[in-house]
């Protein structure tokens, strides 16, 4: 069966924003967030950590029942679950509701994130799969370039409460795209092969397998960096270097148009180079922008354009390393995409939830602990980088 490559990049990468979306466009509204409901930093952090985890532990059971009941089903519940935490949010009367109600959104947004993954393994492999992980990445980037840039001027119109009832639309419509635009990708007869028992098996396998936890290791520490921009970058450029809330979304989309655009040649140099090489290499210059970044401000140079030029070029090489390791974690388990891909999201957005939890024990309103702890995160990348891909053929996975 012949699939239209542009046409599925599409609707996997427009699904796969859902969740992110909720965590893009909410970003703008942490400060008026804590201002509205009484609450400090830390509970409002905490509402964020909340949807981190709750994502995660679904990719568990959605990357499961995707492989035993298809793509499409746990697609049609998550989105539907999604769709009722951010009405809960929007009405929530207080922080402690908040953070509940996130939870709830993030036990139905993780179906979209891990599913789409599936749904590539199940299409394509190597360097074909890196074009379209890519691609799809391209549409995602809608979400943190467009979404905290929204979010301001849906907190303008309508105050926070306001941005909860866009993402249940936006939810709603993610419904509408699975039920009309996104086709059945796993058979019914590797439904049948599917099941708790072979799930157990499953999960047995992907963590004895030191490549696949390697690449999903190298894939968690990436992420779990962004997380800590994520988590505090709103607070440090709006409080600490004084952006409103529509500066910070530009702000924001300049890194994020970095992280995106450049992971756009990965299927490219995966082609020429192999994945093993691309990952390296990526990580090294993620590594050392990281670090470099949070030297400067150490030394005492505490300047906003300074601090988005060494983010923007981290970044950057993060949009290599992404979908890279990705595609080299699932390349050897296309039996078991969905579970694969499920261990795969939840080790990452745990990672991701955890690293923020700790970071919000040493922020202090300024940009350092920020920069400290990303540059952290990226030289722990880069050293398990380096256990995991030693002996791996420079070549591998380029075809």
């Amino acid at each position: 069966m012949k699939h239209n490559f542009l046409r599925m990049a599409l609707v996997l990468g427009l699904l796969s924003a859902i969740g992110p979306f909720a965590i893009d466009m909410y970003l703008p509204a942490l400060p008026a967030i804590g201002h509205a409901l009484h609450a400090d930093v830390h509970q409002v952090q905490l509402s964020l950590m909340a949807f981190f985890l709750s994502f995660a532990i679904s990719q568990i059971v959605y990357g499961p029942a995707s492989d035993m009941f298809g793509r499409k089903p746990p697609l049609y519940v998550g989105i539907a679950l999604f769709v009722a935490g951010s009405i809960g949010c929007a009405l929530a009367p207080d922080i402690v509701w908040l953070i509940a109600f996130r939870f709830v959104q993030g036990l139905g947004g993780g179906a979209p994130n891990v599913i789409t993954r599936a749904v590539v393994r199940d299409l394509h492999t190597g360097a074909e799969a890196a074009r379209l992980m890519s691609l799809l990445m391209l549409v995602f980037s809608v979400s943190p370039i467009l979404a905290p840039l929204m979010g301001s001027l849906v907190i303008d119109a309508g105050g926070w409460p306001a941005i909860f009832w866009t993402i249940g639309f936006i939810g709603a419509l993610g419904l509408l795209l699975t039920a009309f635009a996104l086709e059945e990708t796993r058979p019914v007869a590797e439904r049948a092969r599917s099941g708790l028992a072979s799930t157990g098996r499953a999960f047995a396998l992907l963590v004895r397998d030191p490549h696949f936890m390697g690449m999903t290791g190298i894939g968690a520490f990436g992420v779990a960096a962004f997380f800590v921009y994520l988590a505090n970058s709103s607070f440090v450029l709006i409080n600490h270097y004084g952006l409103t809330p529509r500066q910070y979304s530009l702000a924001f989309a300049v890194n994020a148009a970095s992280f995106i655009g450049v992971s756009q040649l990965a299927g490219r140099l995966a082609h020429r180079y192999g994945l093993a090489r691309v990952v390296s290499v990526s990580v090294a210059g993620f590594a050392l922008a990281m670090s470099a970044g949070s030297a400067l401000n150490l030394a005492g140079i505490d300047n906003l354009a300074t601090m988005i030029v060494m983010l923007m070029i981290g970044f950057g090489f993060l949009g290599l390393v992404v979908p890279a390791t990705s595609v080299m974690a699932l390349d050897h388990h296309g039996e078991i995409a969905g579970a694969a891909s499920a261990l795969m999201g939840t080790l990452q957005m745990v990672a991701g939830a955890l690293v923020i939890a700790l970071m919000g024990l040493v922020v202090d309103g300024t940009a350092r602990p920020m920069l400290a702890g990303i540059a952290v995160v990226a030289l722990l990348t880069w050293a398990l980088t380096w256990i995991s891909l030693r002996g791996e053929p420079a070549a591998a996975a380029s075809a």
